[in-house]
């Protein structure tokens, strides 16, 4: 029995192993992973093993490619032990136009990637797949480099490589308690003795509700009962010499491999079936559900219309076991929050597909202090406290039931909600709000004009609410708008080592003197953009600072992290004891001065400055900042006080004919301003200086996370505000070309109704902005002409702000 090491992994399928066998490769060999039955236990055993690239985002596409290089070309090589990979491509078939359209954005995001993903016709798509029924379809997509993998096999040539870089396996081992000591290593329990390790990492699948129990974490984790059909042999695929790609029919929500000469068709249910929510048996190991066909007959009765074949095959087999869902349904990895060394790798409900890549992604996450790539969309902290039981239970349904739907732009799902609401979520309902979700909280996205529809007809094409939001921005510019900010995330960081805590918190100096506001940077060890604040100083030694909504777990891990190092500090979470509202436009000190005998002036209150007032009554932290680029304030006070403050500024603001303001408008003000947002434009993998931050950046005579590579960094990319030729309107991850050459990606983009035009932020890559070049941006299906601004295009000098 091993009594030390470095790492102990909990869970030995395919994401848990995966770990193990990179933190080998990585260097680390004093590492032990411990399973309670035998490796592949609980859901990896019985995974149809479908590998492919196709995603709606970087990291996880990458992660997914990785998955399957490891599979069919390092395992193979490195190990000598099968690994039964089947490079035969994959198809995507469609009759919707909506779909047509995702295909293109995800070849977009694919040629950006390396990746080759191709649009098809009907014809060209029978041509690939000659037993496919064409007839309705509009076309496909094909990705030629995907595959499936013996799931047992992968796992056991990784665990083979693991042991050859000095890895630890033990079977039949399970974990009994955890326990942390105060010199912050952790003991593992196990039955057959004690493990005291520097880090624990839970990849328990199936079980990780149940170490997270051990760990003091309640993990937003279910399982959903996952049917799939295996079949006799079929003639006319015997002494075929070239293997059927994998095909996937997702409006009708199901896939088929070709297994051998049979096929394997694997539906996926509009209303999933839940198992061992509160506890999984412990008796369970390799077992599967007995069949239930009534709910999928429907599905397979589709596939046989698309794949006739089908219908000509008995069935040999039919696979019914647990995959495990997040509320958004994908993996949870990275540190666990509020506990100090441990780490998380589950939760995925495609651990052979995405296993490789994630354990890759994870083992030089812990290594290297820093994600490798932007790990936004995965890191296990994305949830909070609001993801009870019947949140997680609702949104694992619905992750289930969407697991092959389009993926809309801005699109906003509804199970679980409302989650969390600040006090004036019903006046906004009243008012015409179209809420999103933001960390939980309800947030306006837009607002409808005149009493009209505020349900979102989700499109990639122009959105119905594109009118209304430009109604809110005329609002702000010409007028005022009340914004609900309430979900942003709120901090307060006292004591005597205040100061200093704030000096070597971000790239930017701390505010000197008490009412001064300014932005900082916390960075990583390489220099990427880990957080965002807005930082006043409220005394002395006191700082409110205010970041993302989706950035609470993190901002606080890391507040906390930082507290470590001083003496008298306390960081304390003020989110949900405190609300906030906008009031922005040129009419704002007229209606605030309506309210409240503060004195709002230029001289007595000035830009980027904070006071304390009374506002309607009420005690407010006012601060005089714009994300939105015109005159106005943020109201931050108790919750108890945000309805009242509300209404005497809706009262008083009737004779200003004041409106309201959403999310999608403050996104393209901001974008008008060239304002960077965390999590789109600001991320890990770029510094702030890449990002067109410079001049938050000062690090004379300061020690802050990264300053050595920001010292250090030459040219690298480049930030750009471009501005965008008529076409589809644009969002997110679109490839910029300079000819056919890959120049960059468009990170946030929206149509700038005050300049009447559509604007982008973009990364260049390097060396491009220095070159006199004529960039083309893909938008779907179309290229648009894009033009670097040099300055931003609405009220460059501030005037508006300041005024």
């Amino acid at each position: 029995m091993v009594e030390h090491a470095k790492v102990v992994v909990i869970g030995g399928g395919a994401m848990g192993v995966s770990l193990l066998y990179h933190l080998t490769k990585e260097g680390w060999s004093d590492v032990v992973l411990v399973e309670k039955n035998e490796l592949t236990a609980g859901s990896t055993w019985h995974a149809a093993g479908l590998c492919t690239h196709f995603a709606h985002n970087l990291t996880i596409m990458h992660m997914r490619a990785h998955s399957v290089r490891l599979y069919s070309e390092i395992l193979p090589e490195e190990t000598g032990n099968p690994v039964g990979f089947h490079k035969c491509g994959a198809l995507r078939v469609t009759r919707s136009a909506d779909r047509m359209d995702e295909f293109r954005h995800v070849q977009g995001i694919g040629r950006y990637a390396g990746f080759d993903f191709h649009v098809l016709s009907p014809d060209e798509l029978k041509e690939i797949y000659p037993f496919a029924e064409t007839d309705g379809l509009l076309g496909a997509i094909h990705e030629p480099d995907d595959g499936y993998v013996d799931p047992s096999q992968a796992t056991h040539a990784m665990a083979a490589g693991a042991r050859a870089g000095g890895a630890r396996i033990q079977r039949n081992n399970p974990v009994e308690g955890l326990e942390q000591k105060p010199s912050g290593e952790w003991i593992v329990h196990t039955a057959s003795g004690d493990i005291e390790c520097e880090m624990v990492v839970n990849a328990a699948g199936t079980w990780c509700r149940e170490i997270g129990g051990m760990m003091g974490i309640d993990l937003p984790v279910v399982p959903m009962l996952h049917q799939y059909l295996v079949t006799d042999s079929l003639d006319v695929l015997k002494g075929r010499e070239k293997e059927l790609p994998m095909i996937r029919d997702p409006e009708e929500s199901w896939y088929v491999r070709q297994e051998r000469d049979g096929l394997i068709v694997g539906p996926y249910e509009k209303d999933g079936v839940t198992w061992s929510i509160d506890g999984v048996p412990p008796e369970f190991g390799m077992e599967l559900l007995p069949p239930d066909l009534d709910r999928i007959e429907h599905i397979v009765a589709s596939a046989m219309e698309r794949v006739p074949i089908l219908a000509d095959a008995g069935i040999k087999t039919v696979v019914n076991g647990p995959i495990t869902f997040t509320p958004d349904a994908n993996p949870l990895i990275g540190p666990a929050f509020g506990l100090r060394n441990a780490w998380l790798l589950t939760g995925s409900s495609m651990g052979v597909m995405e296993g490789g890549g994630a354990g890759k992604l994870l083992a030089e996450w812990m290594i290297g202090g820093e994600p490798p790539m932007d790990a936004l969309a995965v890191d296990s902290r994305r949830f909070g406290g609001y993801a009870d039981r019947d949140y997680r239970i609702a949104k694992a349904v619905e992750s289930f039931g969407n697991q092959f739907a389009v993926h809309y732009p801005f699109e906003e799902r509804t199970a679980g909600r409302p989650a969390k609401t600040s006090a004036i979520h019903d006046d906004l309902d009243k008012a015409g709000a179209s809420f999103g979700a933001a960390y939980g909280w309800e947030r306006p996205n837009w607002f409808a004009r005149d009493g009209g529809s505020r349900e979102p007809c989700l499109s990639f094409r122009r959105a119905n609410w594109f009118e209304a939001v430009a109604d809110e921005c005329r609002a702000v510019a010409d007028r005022v708008a009340l914004a609900d900010i309430t979900a942003f995330s709120k901090f307060q960081v006292t004591g005597d080592d205040a100061t200093a805590f704030m000096e070597t918190l971000g790239a930017n100096r701390a505010p000197v003197r008490v009412g001064g506001i300014g932005l900082t940077h916390a960075l990583t060890p390489k220099g990427g953009v880990r957080s965002e604040f807005s930082v006043t100083r409220t005394g002395e030694a006191s700082y409110y600072l205010v970041s993302a909504a989706a950035a609470e777990r993190q901002d606080l891990d890391l507040l906390h992290a930082h507290a470590r190092g001083f003496r008298n500090v306390t960081v304390e979470n003020r989110t949900h004891g405190q609300s906030a509202l906008a009031v922005m436009g040129p009419m704002a000190r007229d209606l605030l001065s309506r309210i409240s005998d503060h004195d709002f002036s230029n001289d007595a209150f000035p830009w980027l400055t904070g006071q304390n007032a009374v506002v309607a009554g009420k005690p407010v932290l006012a601060l005089r900042v714009s994300y939105v680029g015109e005159l106005g304030w943020e109201l931050h006070c108790a919750n108890t006080d945000l309805r009242p403050v509300y209404d005497a500024l809706l009262d008083a603001g009737q004779s200003f004919d004041i409106g309201h303001y959403g999310a999608f408008a403050m996104n393209a003000m901001r974008l008008e301003k060239g304002y960077r947002a965390w999590g789109m434009d600001l991320s890990t993998e770029r510094t702030p200086i890449e990002a067109g931050l410079g001049r938050f950046v000062k690090p004379e005579g300061r020690s802050f996370e990264g300053a050595d590579s920001l010292r250090r960094s030459s040219n690298g990319f480049e930030m750009v505000l471009l501005e965008l030729d008529d076409g589809p309107d644009p969002f997110a991850m679109h490839t910029l070309f300079v000819r056919d050459q890959i120049a960059g990606l468009v990170t946030s983009a929206a149509y700038g109704h005050r300049v009447a035009r559509p604007l982008a932020l973009a990364y260049l890559k390097p060396g491009i902005r220095q070159a006199d070049v004529s960039l083309i941006a893909k938008v779907l299906n179309e290229q648009v002409a894009a033009r670097i601004l040099e300055a931003a295009p609405y009220d460059l000098d501030n005037r508006r702000m300041r005024g």
